[in-house]
């Protein structure tokens, strides 16, 4: 079995936008610490009853990812872009994304993605601080590469 390292150093994140951005776009510039987390997901609904049975059923839940990227990122315009659009439009633009993580031999296909948080610029401390924009994806499923 061949040895694999666990670094995000090429990891490969596309994005694209319907109606803005239909040809993907490889996010880059992200920050040094961070480059994307993803919230855990719970996928069941449970509740106890008063005399101590659990009941419990499957549910749907989004997938909420943020992104982090350096105050001077150029793909900080593409969140810039997508955010304006909204504003302009009243009204949603979604994204789908491909993450590869080539270290561990492994990718991921998001899908409907909707921007749900926008820092309009970065914070300004002795040097400027990265953005981090979330997206809540309805799926995002994985596969082998």
């Amino acid at each position: 079995m061949a040895e694999r390292t666990i670094t995000s150093a090429n990891a490969v994140y596309m994005l694209s936008i319907s109606n803005l951005f239909d040809s993907p776009q490889q996010l880059q510039g992200f920050s040094a610490d961070d480059i994307f987390t993803t919230e855990p997901l719970a996928s069941a609904e449970a509740i106890m009853g008063l005399d101590g049975r659990l009941s419990a059923g499957f549910v749907f839940v989004p997938t909420t990812q943020s992104i982090m990227l350096q105050a001077d990122s150029l793909s900080n315009d593409i969140f810039d872009q997508w955010w304006l659009a909204q504003q302009i439009a009243k009204d949603m633009y979604f994204a789908n994304a491909v993450i590869v993580l080539t270290s561990i031999g492994k990718k991921w296909t998001m899908t409907k993605g909707v921007l749900s948080s926008f820092p309009p610029l970065p914070d300004a401390a002795k040097t400027l601080r990265p953005r981090r924009f979330s997206i809540i994806w309805e799926s995002g499923t994985p596969a082998n590469i």
